[in-house]
């Protein structure tokens, strides 16, 4: 895999981003869409937060007997005509798909939408075995006609508008531009089609699998996944382990959730149920079935009692649209295929601790912990993974100006302990400051506290008062 950007990239990549107004523009039009027809289908649906409880619930578990129920989830598989491969890493991943597609003769590969296959970068090593391989989600398809990553986890062309997207087909295509979305989607939809009708290997990622009765549960809004694992002689699935539930009967509460949360959408508009291989007498469906369940890092996080918890995440991308950190610079800028809020906690154990800067990436808000259909704390993690950073062997090697701000706030932190002091250098400011104070607010503060001031005014300091003694309690 390619090598993970340092800290300095994304602070660099971070910095660029906050200057693009025209980005910011986009992310913002488009999360306050995904949020408002989020509000609107959950106040219409009064058992939302029951069936948070009762989703939280069932993952948690899940993940404490994750062993039991892959064990379970390949037995049914395996019965059912499937072939199960489990990669320990994302290399083992790509080499058994790779090798796969080359030993069935593979030219052209269809791909459903899936992060984990982001992941692995299965794009890439098909391309160096010289398999060509399409996305047919029309975002994934998009930023792939761009050479770009996804910069979102459910919609991952965010960051462009249609006259973007315009020009692009226009470019690539040759046809006229045009900016009407319902041409465009008609355009690409011809395209896909053909491609779908030539394919002779499909892949796709998995939403949930079900233990009890060896099921694959695809969840989407176009189609392009039950295409990819249908039209295709071989089709693989790609889940990482942590997709597995127990029961058939648990998958309502997480399709009650996931679509209200991530689109706005009582339920998407394709939820297939996939149990094997074609079976004689059948019309449809491949002739090859394979399941790729892959670790990567994940059984690592298993064992930390307090990271574990990141692995009820059910993608539905919901912390980047509430993330007043992702909403400003856009999934490009964390350099990593999950950004926002999941992404800084579950990058750092998926790619190594050259992602330990990721946790860094947040305000602490909330706002991610509120949102979560399976009821995430995510700033707890975030801070468990700063902690974990502090204390390692090797910590991160921050640009000059940000580790000159991390070792003044823990400056601070010595001094906050002391009431007296703070006090003392609260009047000592308040006085010295006050002549350069206008209205109330300082324009410039020397030295590192000029970072703020370069983009905003600070409220002048100002003497602290004692409260006013209180009524005497009466004796007894």
């Amino acid at each position: 895999m390619a090598e993970f950007p340092k800290a300095r990239d994304f602070f660099e990549s971070s910095r660029a981003a906050v200057g693009d107004h025209e980005l910011r523009r986009k992310l913002e039009s488009a999360s306050a869409r995904h949020l408002d027809h989020f509000a609107e289908v959950k106040a219409e649906f009064p058992p939302y937060d029951d069936e948070r409880d009762a989703a939280h619930r069932i993952k948690t578990d899940a993940i404490e007997h994750l062993d039991e129920l892959l064990i379970e989830l390949t037995s049914k598989l395996e019965a059912r005509g499937c072939k199960v491969f489990f990669a320990e890493d994302a290399a083992q991943a790509r080499d058994y798909i790779v090798e796969l597609a080359k030993a069935r003769g593979a030219k052209n590969v269809v791909k459903g939408k899936s992060m984990t296959t982001e992941e692995i970068e299965l794009n890439h090593a098909l391309e160096r075995a010289g398999i060509d391989a399409v996305e047919t989600d029309l975002g994934e398809y998009i930023v792939q006609l761009r050479g770009e990553r996804p910069s979102h986890i459910i919609t991952p062309a965010i960051h462009l508008s249609k006259e973007d997207i315009g020009q692009l087909f226009s470019d690539k295509f040759g046809i006229e531009y045009t900016a009407e979305p319902e041409k465009l989607t008609a355009e690409a939809r011809s395209r896909l089609r053909a491609i779908f009708l030539n394919a002779d290997f499909g892949v796709t990622g998995v939403n949930f699998a079900i233990a009890e009765t060896g099921t694959l549960v695809i969840v989407e809004n176009e189609g392009n996944g039950r295409l990819s694992s249908t039209m295709p002689e071989t089709f693989v699935a790609v889940m990482g382990i942590e997709k597995v539930i127990p029961r058939l009967e648990d998958l309502s509460h997480f399709l009650e959730i996931l679509a209200r949360t991530a689109t706005g959408q009582k339920l998407t508009t394709y939820t297939s149920f996939i149990t094997g291989p074609r079976r004689e007498g059948e019309l449809d469906g491949p002739r090859e079935m394979h399941v790729v369940i892959l670790d990567n890092g994940r059984s690592a996080m298993i064992a930390d009692p307090v990271l574990r918890e990141a692995l009820n995440c059910i993608r539905c991308g919901a912390c980047l649209n509430v993330c007043p950190i992702y909403r400003r610079i856009g999934g490009h800028a964390y350099r990593s295929v999950y950004p926002g809020p999941i992404g800084s906690i579950i990058s750092p154990n998926l790619f190594g601790s050259a992602a330990g800067y990721l946790p860094f990436a947040s305000t602490l808000c909330g706002a991610c912990k509120d949102i979560c259909p399976v009821k995430i704390d995510i700033p707890r993690i975030l801070l468990h993974l700063r902690w974990k950073e502090s204390a390692g062997e090797h910590p991160i090697r921050w640009p000059r100006a940000i580790e000159r701000a991390r070792r003044g706030t823990r400056r601070f932190a010595k001094i906050a302990r002391h009431p007296r002091t703070v006090r003392a250098l609260g009047k000592f400011a308040a006085m010295v400051l006050k002549p350069f104070a206008h209205n109330g607010y300082l324009r410039r503060m020397p030295g590192p506290f000029g970072n703020w001031t370069k983009y905003r005014d600070f409220p002048r300091p100002r003497p602290h008062k004692r409260p006013a003694p209180g009524p005497e309690r009466p004796p007894g």
